[in-house]
């Protein structure tokens, strides 16, 4: 006589040894009656159901007893209805891989979460389909494959929701590789005379904050192109031509503009500390005049240059060197000169109001410097 051991599905104890005989219904009715159930249907260790009794093969163990493929240890398999897709896995699955994700205590122990269940008898769970099904791959092999047009950041929000932290490990180091890291490397000489070539003379180039840091630019036409808050630091930009161009709040510190042409420049607050602008020529014949309001131009050699009417206003001279420059009309009201080297230079109707001259040289002065040009 057969004999198999019937298991309630979803649990691996309390298991009933029955006789084989009869039909299928037959079996049915005894394992309805041996159980305490409503028994409907019967399934093998792989899930597959039984729907005729020649199917149900015995095998002996080493006890003599008998078993069979329709052991609970082995068919305890479960329906999930995520966002309706189903997905059919065991147990073992989805407790095994991540003992400690919301999914293992989901279904680690029967009914403990009173898990909400559609007609057809599948475990509700409200989430997307398309990064549940990667998760739950995961946890038959552990490894994460994502097929193509599914987007990772969706994956890698599921993982977390469902406290899956190996795998959201994993996610955050792929999503970090796939894309290429930000380059801040400075633009070559080569690389920005492409740029220069293929813009007009009198059109705006945009370079607004691009890295130069030490690029040679030197004896280039840098006419109207917009360098505001770009980092020129250490740039040799040695006789190159700078007129109406808009360096506002640039970074030049150490950067070598000597004998450059800086005709209606725009410097507004820009930080050209230790720079050498050495002969320079701010001036513009048809009266636009430099700005360099509020510039940090603390250490600067500008000896030699030509900056009449130019705004230097609230700006920074500390220790610079502006010998022989001409500064005819310029305004320096308010501005720090402290230490400041002004031997030779000429200073006629400049504008020195509220400035600092403290240990400032005044030597071999061109013009007299009235009181009235400074009250400080």
């Amino acid at each position: 006589m057969r004999r198999v051991t019937l298991f309630v599905n979803g649990t691996s104890k309390n298991g009933k040894v029955v006789a084989v005989y009869g039909t299928l219904s037959d079996l049915l009715t005894v394992a309805s009656n041996k159980l305490g159930i409503r028994a409907c249907n019967l399934y093998n260790g792989k899930g597959g159901l039984i729907d005729d009794i020649a199917l149900i093969r015995c095998t002996a163990l080493s006890d003599g007893k008998t078993s069979d493929e329709i052991s609970g240890s082995q068919t305890d398999w479960l329906t999930l209805n995520i966002g309706g897709r189903l997905f059919t896995t065991t147990r073992s699955t989805l407790v095994s891989k991540e003992p400690d994700s919301m999914l293992a205590h989901m279904f680690r122990e029967k009914d403990v979460w009173g898990n909400k269940q559609d007609e057809r008898g599948a475990y509700l769970i409200d989430r997307s389909p398309e990064y549940f099904e990667p998760i739950l791959n995961y946890l038959r092999h552990g490894q994460i494959i994502v097929n193509e047009g599914i987007n990772l950041f969706g994956v890698l929000e599921e993982a977390r929701f469902f406290g899956i932290e190996q795998m959201a490990e994993q996610l955050e180091v792929a999503i970090k590789n796939s894309h290429p890291p930000e380059d801040h490397s400075p633009l070559s000489r080569k690389e920005f005379i492409r740029f220069l070539l293929a813009t007009p003379t009198k059109s705006e180039l945009r370079c607004q904050g691009l890295n130069f840091s030490g690029a040679d630019l030197s004896r280039l036409d840098l006419r109207y192109i917009n360098f505001k808050m770009a980092n020129l630091s250490r740039c040799n930009l040695t006789y190159a031509n700078l007129c109406c161009s808009n360096l506002e709040r640039a970074d030049l510190s150490g950067a070598n503009l000597d004998g450059a042409n800086l005709q209606g420049v725009k410097m507004l607050c820009s930080n050209a500390e230790g720079a050498s602008l050495k002969g320079c020529n701010f001036e513009d014949p048809s009266g636009l005049k430099a700005n360099l309001e509020g510039a940090n131009l603390k250490g600067v050699d500008m000896e030699g240059s030509q900056m009449t009417g130019i705004n230097l206003r609230v700006a920074t001279l500390k220790n610079a060197k502006l010998k022989n420059c001409n500064l005819r009309g310029a305004t320096l009201a308010g501005t720090d000169l402290e230490n400041c080297d002004l031997s030779g230079c000429d200073l006629q109707e400049a504008n020195l109001r509220g400035s600092n001259v403290k240990g400032a040289i005044f030597e071999e002065m061109l013009t007299p410097l009235h009181m009235s040009q400074s009250v400080r």
